[in-house]
């Protein structure tokens, strides 16, 4: 039974804190008690909020990320999460890459959880600007997460 989800990005400061507050919201709404994080794969920005516009986007979309902080992930998050979900190939790579030897917690790509959206990967807005986009990737696939969850 998955309890805890842990969000990954390059950074921690655009895509995996704001998949962090977007599923946190639906996961309230729907009344599962879970542990919801997020990190980054680069300490580049550790203890820093998210990138200003990301917040400003997220914030016309009724997400507050102001008080998220960026970390980098850790070998202890394999033991603390029951699900780590990836924000592109190249963050999956970077996260098998700390992985325990014999963990075996599921490393996913969030937006398999978005089989409509056409995509595997979710752009970073940090480069790409696409903030609103990256805002509706992240409400469909935690859509398709909650489901998942729900009916497990």
């Amino acid at each position: 039974m998955i309890r805890s989800v842990l969000f990954v990005c390059l950074g921690n400061i655009c895509r995996s804190p704001t998949a962090e507050a977007v599923f946190r919201k639906k996961a309230e709404s729907a009344g599962l008690d879970l542990t919801i994080d997020s990190a980054g794969t680069g300490s580049w920005h550790v203890g820093e909020p998210p990138h200003p516009p990301m917040q400003k986007a997220a914030l016309a979309r009724g997400l507050d990320l102001s008080t998220l902080r960026a970390r980098q992930i850790s070998r202890r998050d394999f033991d603390e999460f029951d699900l780590i979900l990836a924000m592109d190939q190249s963050n999956l790579k970077n996260i098998e890459r700390v992985r325990p030897a014999g963990n075996t917690t599921p490393v996913e790509l969030f937006l398999d959880y978005a089989p409509d959206a056409g995509r595997k990967d979710m752009p970073d807005p940090y480069f790409t600007k696409q903030f609103n986009l990256v805002i509706d990737l992240c409400e469909a696939a935690s859509e398709g997460l909650l489901e998942t969850l729900v009916d497990a």
